[in-house]
């Protein structure tokens, strides 16, 4: 981004605009709400409108999976895995179903679940090796397990991926979770990964 703040503003003001336009669009809700939700941080008004994605078509799986991340967010993570299970089972071949194993995974580590986390971005990563979301959760999920050299090892291919990658600006990056106790553990297990200051 060259400015990120500005940046920001504008998908957010985009992903207001393509909720409002068409409340009874399930593509539009699911995905602005998403943006709401990764990009302005804006974790009810994402729930709202993805939930009503899921109402209008209980057959989207982009809205299942984009559920699943916001779900994960709110610290449950039970719904989160359901939710991901559903965008798998309706669209098993679809090219976001990385995406929706990742989601799983980060589910799972709000659960404590850290070796089923580390299993679903694994699996996401086969997919695609340079999704950062997935090293970081996988590089977490080994640490908390007390895998210190795997997660030392994902933790490299992650800075080595995003050399940029600091503790101190992890904010950028950091899944806007409700709970403090889940950011708290998400931080705490890249600071024993080994993710520079």
């Amino acid at each position: 981004m060259v400015d990120r703040a500005e940046e920001v503003a504008e998908a957010v003001r985009l992903a207001r605009r393509a909720v409002e336009l068409d409340r009874d669009d399930a593509i539009a809700l699911s995905h602005g709400g998403y943006v709401l939700g990764y990009v302005g941080g804006e974790l009810k008004n994402s729930a709202v409108c993805i939930d009503r994605a899921l109402v209008l078509n209980p057959n989207l799986a982009a809205a299942w999976g984009l559920s699943s991340w916001v779900r994960a967010c709110f610290g449950e993570p039970d719904r989160a895995v359901e939710h991901a299970a559903g965008a798998m089972r309706l669209s098993p071949l679809d090219p976001r179903l990385l995406a929706w194993q990742f989601c799983t995974g980060l589910a799972h580590f709000c659960a404590g679940r850290y070796d089923d986390a580390v299993e679903w971005a694994e699996s996401s990563l086969r997919s695609q090796p340079n999704y950062a979301s997935a090293m970081r959760v996988a590089a977490v999920g080994h640490a908390l397990a007390g895998r210190l050299l795997e997660a030392q090892q994902m933790m490299a291919r992650l800075c080595a991926f995003d050399p940029s990658l600091r503790l101190s600006s992890l904010a950028e990056v950091l899944p806007p979770f409700h709970r403090p106790d889940d950011r708290s553990r998400y931080i705490e297990g890249l600071r024993k990964a080994g993710l520079p200051d």
